[in-house]
């Protein structure tokens, strides 16, 4: 139990953060998380240590998020202002806090319209920088397989963010 519960102690964070960015709701964050470290708890007998405790725990939040989406259909909540997070707020003007929560709101939203699988491999890339034969080893698909759900989710993305490009916008290439 002691070295179970310093597995998850080294993982927590990570976990919670895919977690968030999976389910874009601190709440639904965390009790994903929760779940993910019970299923990894009830399943340790079969890690085989052939990938890192890390990727397994990836894999495991991922499945049971991919789950909870095909189970229950439930809609995925709008990320929660962060604005604390990011910064000194008085440091901004209130033009500023509201264009930053109305872009946040956009790619939430943009998010949103991406398949769960779409969205698993895009937030794997590009919140958690995992490399994409990691991706595939993660999620048990093939680096092509995650290549194409990349090139796809990016599409919709910037398909969804499009009004973004309009002059003088400074719309960066996702």
């Amino acid at each position: 139990m002691d070295a179970f519960r310093e597995l998850v102690e080294s993982a927590k964070n990570g976990i919670y953060r895919l977690a968030y960015d999976l389910t874009g709701s601190r709440d639904d964050a965390e009790d994903l998380s929760q779940e993910a470290f019970v299923k990894a708890y009830r399943s340790l007998a079969s890690f085989r240590g052939e990938a890192r405790w890390s990727t397994w725990m990836y894999r495991i939040t991922v499945n049971t998020y991919l789950d909870e989406k095909k189970n229950k259909m439930r809609s995925i909540m709008e990320r929660s202002d962060n604005m604390e997070e990011h910064g000194n707020r008085s440091a901004i003007t209130p033009e500023q806090a509201a264009e930053a929560r109305m872009i946040e709101e956009n790619i939430g939203s943009a998010l949103e319209s991406l398949t769960p699988r779409e969205r698993s491999v895009f937030v794997l890339r590009h919140y958690h920088d995992l490399p994409l034969k990691q991706i595939a080893i993660t999620l048990e698909i093939t680096e092509g397989t995650v290549k194409a759900l990349l090139f796809r989710a990016l599409g919709r993305l910037q398909d969804e963010l499009s009004f973004y490009r309009g002059p003088n916008k400074g719309f960066l290439e996702i």
